[in-house]
């Protein structure tokens, strides 16, 4: 299971989900054109001293992530607000890349459509959208522990 980040915005979102990725043993993908230059300084303030420890992958473009996805014949799941299927009834498999989008905008359609399944977290009427770290972190660890990865940690 990985995460990946489509052109994000916010280094300190950035930060904390290499820290997630880290603390959970999962890679980060980030997806160029990112909104900041990808450098220590711009994400220690949330990666701490995590960064270190994380697996961070850098696609030049989405057609390269792509390209790169289906070779390795891996599932694209994406969460956005755009979705009608609920993330927790969803069924996540082992090899499933959960891709947030821009913080500022989310993902083009046309990037949408290259999902293989989208979804959105449930929410009170009138809401549009969570953090995307704290989106992130939600989904990550449902589909973690519907495929028992939590097992694999002390």
């Amino acid at each position: 299971m990985d995460l990946a980040l489509y052109q994000p915005d916010i280094a300190a979102n950035t930060g904390t989900l290499l820290r997630l990725g880290a603390c959970l043993g999962v890679a980060v993908h980030v997806i160029h054109p990112a909104g900041f230059a990808i450098t220590q300084r711009n994400l220690a303030r949330s990666g701490m001293d995590y960064l270190e420890r994380a697996s961070l992958v850098e696609h030049d473009s989405f057609a390269a992530f792509d390209a790169w996805r289906q070779t390795q014949n891996r599932r694209l799941v994406l969460l956005t607000t755009k979705a009608s299927a609920s993330s927790y009834q969803a069924a996540y498999r082992a090899d499933d890349i959960i891709m947030l989008g821009r913080e500022s905008a989310g993902v083009p359609d046309g990037i949408a459509d290259r999902a293989d399944l989208r979804i959105r977290i449930p929410m009170q009427p009138g809401m549009r959208s969570l953090n995307v770290a704290l989106a992130g972190a939600m989904i990550l660890g449902e589909a973690m522990r519907q495929n028992g990865d939590f097992t694999r940690l002390s």
